[in-house]
């Protein structure tokens, strides 16, 4: 094959690897596009929340628990399922109700062992107490974006008031999930003894830090 040949077979290549390359920028282009259009225009003041029935997104929320652990460390563990509903109106937010029912059986520590352990009858007691149930009985806000939620945690067969420092992230209308969304962050302390989890107590903190990340889908009416 001469070199004009090779001119010849070159020239198609080329055009091709040029049609590839244009067509990778354009997608990337579109995408860029795509994830602007996408998305969601948040808003942090709460005086805007839309009202109505909210629930959790499962996919999106976090429950953590720590407790330090003689000092050396926080000892970290988390539920795997939880549900929690949230209904309000951000003209009336005292009256904004919340229920969570978190499964304990579900516990994860990154050692299945340890926590068949943590949810057996030293501990939790998952087989007699199952779920953990919190009922909010007054919203208090602080600020714009920042509130007391006071209710009743029943946890091992043993109700007692807890208040935690809820913060609104922020909200809006999601286009991927089509629907309004709420984003909330919240921390609690509890003393374990209260709810007779007080297994080593003396040795072992009976303070024990709750954190949860959690993301609130508006309920259509039906």
């Amino acid at each position: 094959m001469d070199r004009g040949d090779q001119g010849q077979l070159g020239r198609p290549i080329l055009r091709a690897g040029a049609s590839l390359a244009l067509a990778v920028l354009f997608l990337a282009g579109c995408s860029s596009v795509a994830g602007a259009l996408l998305a969601p225009k948040i808003d942090t003041a709460a005086s805007r929340l839309t009202p109505g029935d909210f629930a959790l997104d499962t996919k999106h929320a976090a429950l953590v628990f720590r407790i330090n652990h003689l000092g050396f460390s926080d000892y970290v563990g988390r539920f795997g399922r939880f549900e929690a509903s949230l209904t309000g109106d951000a003209a009336n937010p005292a009256g904004a109700r919340i229920e969570a029912i978190i499964d304990i059986p579900s516990l994860d520590v990154a050692n299945p062992d340890f926590a068949a352990e943590l949810t057996g009858p030293a501990w939790f007691d998952a087989a007699a107490h199952p779920q953990a149930i919190f009922k909010s009985t007054i919203v208090h806000p602080t600020s714009e974006t920042t509130a007391e939620i006071t209710g009743n945690l029943t946890l091992k067969g043993v109700t007692r008031p807890i208040t935690l420092t809820a913060r609104l992230n922020g909200s809006a209308y999601d286009p991927l999930r089509q629907a309004d969304v709420i984003g909330f962050s919240a921390e609690a302390e509890i003393n374990r003894s209260d709810f007779g989890i007080d297994r080593f107590s003396g040795l072992l903190t009976d303070t024990v830090r709750i954190e949860i990340e959690a993301e609130f889908i508006r309920q259509r009416p039906d």
